[in-house]
């Protein structure tokens, strides 16, 4: 009953009809009474209280006043013609101040009357005032307005054209929220409610949409952002579960010739604390006989691919090949050239396949693989490919994985007769609390800090008319035998963004820094593969000292050399590409420096973000920021299928319930895994929809 009623077409419900319901869908996906009832307000106005006229500021986003209109006149000709009232209580006057349907306000209202207004308080000639007022006589008011606390809801344009406004959709979602009543079914176990000390999830519905109290809304918000939360971890927590039950993994025991004679004889620097921590937990999985999964995350610089490699000496140690995947051959080659040069001097057999590898080395490639003459295979997607076989493998390094599919990467799986070990790198530093939602089913890692001796990177924020002060900086810098990049948001011209495009950036650049005493190259994703390798391999080389360029090289490009990162339009970048971009320098002995250039005018969305890189070159706290700013729906390199759809929860600020919702998740599945208790039976439709696309009643979770 109660599914078929959260179920029914929303066409139905009082108010909507079909022409409504048609609009509602394809304007906002609302096709069921679940739809509407998941459908959230984005805030809400307070009419619950009266604010004294006297203490009214600018400061308030919007305030409800009651009292007496002592004078109404007309002011101003011409387009600056309006009308004033004055509205008086014991504390003071305030003026309300209307620039349209001036003939129908003066008919409506009455001096010497009493009136409540609502709307947003502004200041003219040093007196406060509120422009276009709603306002209603108290009579009125007491009798039929609907007081309290009031949703807001976002509405598209084409709904406002069609006479379907926030108010309109807020009496529609109050029809629906009345007749759910003793329809809504719980989804938590009643002792986990009682435990957490939730409200009830009908409770929960009403007061999001129509709360009684401020108290009310506040435990319906928490109420509703828990169930989000903690059915993702419901279903994580039970992957990772299930993968250490079915899934086994290879032992590796042996800690043998090839660790040991990398990290005696050839290893180039210290490991970090954190890097050795890492390791130590890496150990732990290779010897618990089940398949690892494991996230390891750690800032630009950091040394990821270290870890990487000695797990992959481990892994050899014991008989067993490694892969490394990347998304792009960028990436691959750099991973490719950087391990080759750290086990020159060791009999280890390393190669490259990517989507350029010819035939005739692929096939000799492959032979290699069969027979265990390569230990470490490095590549793309090309890795993939049913053709690429191995002897024996053990371990698998995926990095940046959210560039591959879950298909893509469980295709590396069916390369043996048992699942490898999965290490998965991500260079973009995720918050906690977003890691354990987009990671849940995954071991955690994280390395913290830099290797010793680095120098941070300074980072400098110019507008446009410092260019000159700019360039005598990078002509000081190519002279002291540094390199610099200067990177670019487009390769042409756009009439819709006023930027500085990157042929035109590249001219004035030549302009600026002629032959033969600079030598300038430029990249970008539209040239041939070929073209864009010879550039960079010029500069990488040293035969140029600028490198123009768009975002191409935010990864893959690795040169100790340069020292200047040049960010133009850095008001168009997000933040986490930004300190992307700035981990392509200060990777040498040098004072390395990123100048963040942008228009003299930019948004405060902007300011933060260039405020949060001049401050900081903490990965983390960066990525918090981020979170914050942007939202996790947008963060750069972690959109993931489901983790944007979230409708009241923020990852940015409900860390402590998401700690909770995974607590819980674990204690449930820790005293009964297969949830056959009769307590845990609500939750099995839960885990049942999340993995499939019907649609039902669960869709308010």
């Amino acid at each position: 009953m109660t599914n078929d009623f959260l179920n029914t077409p929303i066409e139905y419900l009082k108010g909507v009809g079909p022409k409504r319901a048609e609009l509602l869908t394809a304007e906002l996906g609302i096709s069921t009474f679940a739809h509407l009832l998941v459908y959230f307000p984005f805030r809400y106005v307070d009419r619950s209280e009266f604010h004294p006229v006297g203490k009214v500021n600018t400061d308030m986003p919007l305030v409800q006043v009651k009292g007496k209109l002592i004078a109404l006149q007309q002011a101003g000709t011409g387009r600056g013609k309006r009308m004033v009232g004055y509205l008086q209580d014991e504390t003071g006057i305030i003026e309300l101040v209307w620039f349209q349907g001036l003939k129908w306000i003066q008919q409506k209202l009455k001096i010497n009357k009493e009136y409540v207004a609502f709307g947003k308080p502004s200041e003219f000639n040093g007196k406060i005032n509120m422009a276009h007022p709603e306002i209603e006589d108290v009579k009125s008011f007491q009798e039929n307005a609907v007081k309290g606390i009031q949703p807001v809801y976002n509405v598209t344009e084409k709904l406002r054209k069609n006479f379907i406004n926030p108010k309109v959709l807020a009496k529609i979602t109050h029809h629906l929220v009345e007749s759910a009543r003793g329809k809504v079914p719980e989804t938590l176990p009643s002792y986990v409610v009682e435990e957490t000390g939730l409200i009830n999830l009908e409770e929960a519905f009403i007061n999001i949409h129509h709360p009684s109290s401020h108290d009310k809304l506040k435990h319906a918000s928490r109420r509703l952002k828990f169930d989000e939360l903690f059915h993702i971890q419901l279903r994580n927590v039970k992957l990772k579960k299930r993968r250490s039950v079915e899934y086994d993994g290879y032992l590796f025991p042996e800690i043998g010739r090839f660790f040991n004679e990398f990290y005696k004889q050839y290893l180039p620097f210290e490991l970090t604390g954190a890097q050795k921590r890492v390791i130590k937990e890496i150990r732990s999985d290779l010897n618990a006989g089940k398949q690892m999964n494991r996230l390891l995350q750690g800032d630009v610089g950091s040394g990821k691919t270290m870890v990487a490699l000695m797990t992959a000496l481990i892994a050899l140690d014991n008989g067993y090949q490694s892969a490394f995947m990347a998304p792009t051959e960028i990436l691959a080659i750099q991973h490719y050239n950087t391990i080759r040069k750290f086990l020159k001097d060791m009999p280890v057999g390393i190669r490259l396949l990517t989507g350029s590898t010819k035939n005739s080395e692929r096939k000799e490639m492959e032979e290699g693989l069969e027979n265990g003459d390569i230990h470490i295979l490095i590549g793309t997607h090309a890795l993939l490919e049913e053709r690429v076989q191995f002897k024996n493998l053990g371990f698998v390094v995926i990095d940046e994985q959210h560039r591959f599919g879950v298909a893509q990467r469980a295709r590396m799986w069916k390369k043996n007769l048992l699942p490898p070990h999965i290490l998965v790198m991500t260079a973009t530093p995720i918050p906690r609390s977003l890691a354990m939602t987009l990671y849940g089913d995954m071991d955690y890692s994280v390395i913290d800090e830099l290797p010793p001796g680095r120098k941070p990177v300074k980072t400098i924020h110019f507008t446009e008319r410092n260019r000159m002060k700019l360039f005598g900086f990078m002509r000081q810098q190519i002279r002291m035998g540094q390199q610099v990049y200067v990177v670019y948001p487009l390769i042409e011209e756009s009439r819709s963004l006023d930027l500085n495009n990157l042929m035109e950036g590249y001219e004035s650049i030549v302009r600026e820094f002629p032959l033969p005493d600079y030598q300038v190259s430029i990249v970008h994703g539209k040239m041939n593969p070929s073209d864009k390798d010879y550039e960079m391999q010029r500069f990488v080389d040293g035969k140029t000292q600028i490198m123009v360029s768009t975002t191409v090289i935010e990864v893959g490009v690795d040169v100790p050399n340069a020292s200047v990162m040049v960010i133009e339009n850095a008001e168009r970048f997000g933040l986490s590409q930004l300190h992307q971009l700035r981990g392509r320098v200060g990777r040498g002995a040098e004072q390395s420096y990123c100048i963040l250039v942008t228009k003299e005018k930019h948004s405060s969305e902007a300011s933060r973000r260039i405020k949060t890189m001049v401050q900081t070159t903490d990965g983390f706290r960066i990525a918090k920021a981020d979170l914050e700013i942007r939202g996790p729906g947008e963060m750069d390199g972690t959109r993931q299928s489901g983790i944007a759809d979230l409708k009241i929860a923020d990852l940015s600020t409900d860390g402590e319930l998401i700690a909770l919702a995974r607590k819980i998740a674990e204690k449930i599945l820790h005293e009964d895994p297969s949830l056959a208790k009769p307590q845990n039976q609500v939750l099995w439709p839960i885990l049942n929809t999340q993995s499939s696309k019907k649609i039902n009643w669960s869709d308010i979770i």
